[in-house]
């Protein structure tokens, strides 16, 4: 069983939780980021510094990255999220190839 991180823009969060459940029907174990759901809900800075430190940590258990890059498309913080994979050596999968 490969342990997999979801890397990708949270404007395809349609496509991540695709992805995750295709992924994990074939017997993988997939790390999410955590969605947005709650509507009217002012997140901190604080906050989103705590989810930001989760997804690296997440990238850190993981075996591989999956990167959700719909239509070639990668931000900045997905970049970061590649960046930090690659310095530790972790395999990284894109959902389109270049």
């Amino acid at each position: 069983m490969k342990v997999i991180t979801l890397c990708g823009s949270l404007k395809f969060k349609k496509e991540m939780m695709e992805t995750a459940e295709k992924m994990g029907l074939e017997g993988n174990c997939i790390l999410t980021p955590v969605y947005p759901i709650l509507e009217d809900f002012e997140r901190t800075e604080e906050q989103l510094k705590k989810l930001k430190e989760a997804h690296f940590k997440r990238i850190e258990l993981s075996d591989a990255i999956f990167v959700i890059n719909k239509d070639n498309y990668i931000g900045k913080s997905t970049k970061l999220e590649i960046e930090y994979a690659e310095k530790l050596g972790k395999e990284i999968i894109y959902l389109e190839q270049n």
